[in-house]
């Protein structure tokens, strides 16, 4: 070919205008003359809003800001340059397991099989600082990075982690990170945090220690507690800017000090927003440390979010797992943990770890997505979320500066109070599955497939911010039925033909499966005979399904007939205006839709059939 080729060189460019036609099209089908809504009104209609306020709009067109290149300031599209290697980023798997041998076997079996460094959990309820050594004997800390957190002694973790290197040998060559964060830390356990040992081990790193960083800004925690997007990149730029002062005012120069600090970051199912929310950090950092006279790039851990697993239909968290890794690996992430699946139910086991750590090998391996600098960079949607998620977290972290910085601001409750508003968001929309959770409050499973785990050993009652998964509610609501004996269940009286109930019986049956209640049903018949059947199966609560049209026939006698039968609640799916009658109020109970709040629903109807509390 001596031409280029235009692939939509045959087709006239479309406008702005002719979208918003098209939009209005749809949008005012059904409506009546003189009552269709503006363009306005169908953009905002079309919007969505997170739960922290982040705007996504129906249609991006263009992108007018900077795009900058990877490895260089602002390091918006990454702080280093991928060339190209498989090893594209680090597959870091997290050990916490107690039993020493066991954990071993697993940190070599990760080694062996793909993972190229190591994250290790120390405490009472994990591995204890005096067995790291039997726990890491056979690695060799010159190949993989070794890092290193704690809930309960920090430093404790970071000295047993630098007994180990320099028992091997390996002290000026090791590479890893010791996981101090003394912020973190108060923020787990609602104490004051002690940024004394800060400068002690960073000098320690500097002078014994190249390759091992002291400092880990961790904003995991505040993600399992529910912090946003937005405050949790806040809260990692005001930590961070607390540990250079910290180290500034110990006489660690700012370059010295901006080389000793990692950030850990969740990476949650919402792939867009967790590609544009590290992108975000990484300018964000750029600015600080660039007022600081030490320009540097954020080096980032991204960790597959505890909040967003399910202990319900466990196997979908490799979907949940398989999304967040994308997205992190797409957003520069240079280290990245996938929590296994069955994260929910305990320890996890050779297997859950296997599909963890393959999911990161299939993604650098066969996608190639490692091979690629910042592969969202340009995408007019990405870039603008990213500018959207540096704005507001760039405002938010001057309002905790303000405050007195991130100690103070945490120390006030202010820091909780925050997160509380984010949490009562989320939770309105998770009750009216506006945030669904698939195989939890959308297609749930009618039984679970049992998953063998050893137990977590109990962890010790910590007094700083809570910590939910976001499945927790919906799952509360199954452990329920499953104590009932017998099991709960709602009759679904299923009115006139197949192609009159379909749609409201395939809405409803899954909507009381959420919560474990068994639907058995009826399908048309006269009021009589419906009545017998629910009579007869002792149901105490029903559902009517079935089109406008036939509810205007019959819902009301089915509705009086159920009740002389001894059924005590009648809901309908779908509103009580479609009956037609003046008597639907005083007859049906209740309604079912879409939009509405199903937890509060489900909790009420177990209450109702008297399910166990």
């Amino acid at each position: 070919m001596t031409d280029m080729l235009q692939l939509a060189g045959d087709f006239a460019s479309s406008t702005w205008d002719q979208w918003e036609v098209e939009v209005l099209k749809i949008l005012n089908r059904r409506r009546p003359p003189g009552k269709e809504i503006s363009i306005e009104q169908a953009l905002e209609r079309l919007r969505s809003t997170s739960v922290d306020g982040l705007v996504t709009e129906p249609l991006y067109t263009s992108y007018d800001g900077e795009l900058g290149f990877p490895g260089v300031a602002p390091f918006t599209r990454g702080a280093t340059v991928k060339d190209g290697d498989m090893d594209a980023w680090d597959v870091r798997p997290l050990h916490e397991d107690p039993d020493a041998a066991f954990s071993n076997a697993q940190v070599l079996a990760d080694l062996e099989r793909g993972a190229t460094s190591l994250w290790l959990r120390l405490g009472t309820d994990a591995i204890a600082p005096a067995d790291l050594a039997q726990v890491l004997a056979g690695v060799n800390p010159e190949l993989a990075a070794i890092a290193v957190s704690s809930y309960d002694d920090q430093v404790a973790a970071a000295k047993a982690l630098a007994d180990f290197v320099r028992a091997s040998g390996a002290a000026a060559t090791a590479k890893g990170n010791f996981g101090l964060d003394p912020i973190g830390f108060a923020a787990v356990n609602g104490t004051e945090p002690d940024l004394s040992p800060l400068a002690e081990w960073v000098q320690a790193s500097l002078a014994e220690l190249p390759g091992i960083q002291a400092i880990t800004v961790d904003t995991v925690p505040y993600d399992n507690a529910g912090a946003g997007d937005v405050q949790q990149l806040a809260i990692a730029a005001a930590t961070g800017v607390a540990y250079l002062r910290a180290l500034e005012a110990a006489g660690v120069s700012a370059a010295d000090a901006v080389t000793e600090i990692e950030f850990r970051t969740a990476a949650g199912e919402d792939q867009f927003t967790t590609i544009a929310k590290l992108r975000a950090f990484r300018r964000i950092w750029a600015r600080i440390t660039e007022a600081s006279g030490a320009p540097a790039g954020a080096i980032q851990h991204a960790v597959t979010s505890w909040r967003n697993i399910t202990r319900d239909d466990t196997y979908v968290n490799l979907l949940r797992t398989t999304i967040a890794v994308f997205a992190a690996a797409v957003g520069g992430a240079e280290s990245i943990t996938a929590l296994p699946f069955d994260t929910a139910h305990g320890l996890p086991t050779d297997f859950s770890r296997r599909l963890a750590r393959n999911i990161q090998l299939l993604a650098a391996e066969e996608s190639n997505i490692g091979r690629v600098n910042d592969p969202a960079g340009g995408a007019y949607f990405v870039e603008s979320y990213t500018d959207q998620l540096a704005e507001k977290a760039w405002a938010l972290f001057q309002t905790i500066e303000a405050a007195g910085g991130m100690a103070a601001w945490l120390a006030s409750g202010a820091a909780s109070a925050a997160i509380a508003e984010v949490n009562a968001e989320r939770a309105k929309r998770l009750a009216t599955r506006k945030l669904p959770i698939t195989g939890v409050s959308m297609f749930p499973r009618d039984e679970e497939v049992p998953i063998e785990t050893r137990p977590r050993p109990a962890a010790p009652v910590r007094g700083g911010l809570e910590w939910h998964r976001d499945s927790e509610v919906f799952e509360a609501l199954r452990d329920r039925a499953a104590k009932s004996s017998p099991k709960p269940q709602v009759w679904l009286a299923c009115l006139g033909e197949r192609r009159d109930f379909g749609g409201r019986e395939g809405f409803t049956k899954p909507l009381l499966a959420v919560a474990g209640i068994a639907q058995p049903q009826s399908e048309g018949g006269t009021p009589e005979e419906i009545a017998a059947q629910a009579q007869a199966a002792g149901a105490k609560f029903a559902v009517l399904a079935s089109s406008a049209k036939v509810y205007a026939e019959q819902a009301i006698p089915v509705a009086k007939a159920l009740k002389a039968a001894g059924v005590e609640t009648v809901y309908i799916a779908g509103r009580k205006a479609e009956t037609g009658s003046d008597e639907a109020d005083s007859v049906i109970d209740g309604e079912i839709f879409d939009g509405m709040d199903v937890v509060g629903f489900l909790s009420a109807t177990l209450d109702k059939i008297g399910a166990a509390k």
